[in-house]
């Protein structure tokens, strides 16, 4: 690929600390248009805890990495903008089983510890996955143009071509990255036949024009030669064998059918019908009929779910979701109570337990107090997430704490990579709050900070 000329490699490398934003989502689920990214407290769950050994056989710091899903049926995986591992839904539907993904991840992990990514120090210390998406979106608009000004004006339409053109990795990073996999693979005692299965489906796809190809193949060059690399290690791997354990294989369907029954709920009525009795049909069955507006149905079956697994803290959350999002906010509350019982740090369980109370107890100032304490544990999960602070900032307001309100709106805007809004907001809350309190530092630490579209 030509390099791009000075000026836009320098767009692109600043692009990171862009102040471009995405909509984020509250649960497996898209809401409007455009690019958007998933977050859902199993699903995240389930992604750790299958990716968790590889991280540590690697040495990366677990609790550093952060794993976000990106909504596009697209089958493609990246890094970015620090420790940040990008899946996409296209990639997790497309798989069989989590020995697949596990392999993937292991590659991903491999570029991540090799140092294969963009730098920008925004990105990497503070930004949240929003920005950096945002960011690529921008990168897109760019290359499609070759001007550095027109990121301001993203699409969806320039994301895949930011992936494969400046995120994509030379063969020589991609080859350390497959050797970097099969060693983590070998230290956590997992095989490595996923890995080789996924690289088969791909080297299949290198006959197809590049423009059907799958747009894995194209952000990660293959060659016959990692191929057979990789082959050779699975001759000779005495992990070659194993299978993932049955509760990894179990987490992965219910993962598996929920992605279905949110994304394509026609399909998953199709394919998981009422004589499935797995837990996983069940579940993805479930959901569907909640997608497709069949409410009793999805909460006789959500009942069902609940009484076979009383401690599952996400069959509790999905119920919770339906009664909430058809306003039965007076019986959501409690069954968001008991998935935080159940989980008590998962910080989007919090979130959406803080966000039921304050629907629920709107200007009760014990509600409130009660909220902003859900809020305080789910921080420490979510410091990179602009949705708690929009909760924060709406509790304050609600008790009329001007200056932590306009506080909590100025980390939010942080977040959101808009830097001048948050500089606003924290000017605002420096006069109403009392000069050297931690909220009133926070504040003063954020007027410090550059505006990169200046």
């Amino acid at each position: 690929m030509p390099l791009p000329g000075r000026r836009l490699r320098h767009f692109l490398v600043i692009c990171l600390a862009t102040v471009l934003a995405v909509p984020a989502e509250g649960q497996a689920q898209r809401r409007g248009s455009g690019l958007s990214i998933i977050r859902d407290a199993e699903i995240e769950h389930t992604l750790r805890r299958l990716a968790e050994p590889v991280f540590e056989a690697s040495g990366l710091d677990p609790d550093s990495v952060s794993i976000t899903l990106i909504n596009s049926n697209t089958i493609n995986a990246f890094v970015a903008g620090g420790q940040n591992m990008f899946l996409h839904t296209g990639l997790i539907q497309a798989m069989d089983g989590p020995e697949q993904l596990i392999g993937v991840m292991a590659h991903e992990s491999g570029h991540l510890a090799g140092g294969h990514l963009i730098r920008g120090r925004q990105a990497r210390e503070d930004a949240s996955a929003q920005v950096i998406l945002s960011t690529l979106l921008g990168i897109g608009a760019a290359l499609l143009t070759g001007r550095g000004d027109a990121g301001v004006a993203i699409g969806a339409s320039g994301y895949d071509l930011a992936v494969r053109d400046f995120l994509s990795f030379s063969r020589a990073q991609e080859s350390a990255a497959d050797q970097a996999a099969l060693a983590y693979l070998d230290r956590t005692g997992l095989s490595a036949r996923g890995l080789l299965s996924f690289f088969e489906v791909l080297e299949n796809q290198e006959l197809l024009p590049a423009s059907q190809q799958v747009e894995y193949l194209r952000t990660h060059p293959l060659t016959r030669d990692r191929i057979r690399a990789v082959r050779a290690h699975v001759e000779r791997s005495r992990h070659s064998d194993k299978s993932a354990p049955p509760q990894q294989q179990e987490q992965f369907q219910r993962m598996h059918a929920k992605l279905e029954g949110y994304l394509a709920p026609v399909r998953a009525l199709r394919r998981f019908g009422v004589d499935d009795p797995t837990i996983a049909a069940r579940y993805g069955r479930a959901i569907a009929l909640y997608r497709r507006g069949d409410l009793g149905a999805a909460l006789s079956a959500i009942d069902a779910l609940v009484a076979q697994e009383p401690n599952n803290p996400f069959f509790h959350e999905l119920k919770a979701q339906v009664l909430f999002e058809n306003g039965r906010i007076a019986q959501a509350v409690p069954e968001y109570e008991r998935t935080v019982r159940l989980l008590p740090d998962n910080g989007l369980l919090r979130m959406a337990l803080a966000r039921a109370v304050l629907e629920y107890r709107d200007r009760d100032p014990a509600g409130l107090d009660e909220a902003i304490g859900h809020l305080q544990v789910a921080l420490q999960q979510e410091r990179r997430s602009p949705q708690v602070w929009r909760l924060f900032a709406t509790a304050y307001g609600r008790r009329g704490d001007r200056g932590l309100t306009a506080y909590a709106l100025a980390e939010e805007a942080v977040l959101r990579g808009d830097i001048a809004l948050a500089k606003q907001q924290a000017e605002r809350a420096q006069q109403l709050l009392p000069r050297g309190s931690p909220a009133w530092l926070r504040a003063e630490d954020i007027l410090g900070l550059r505006d990169p579209n200046r």
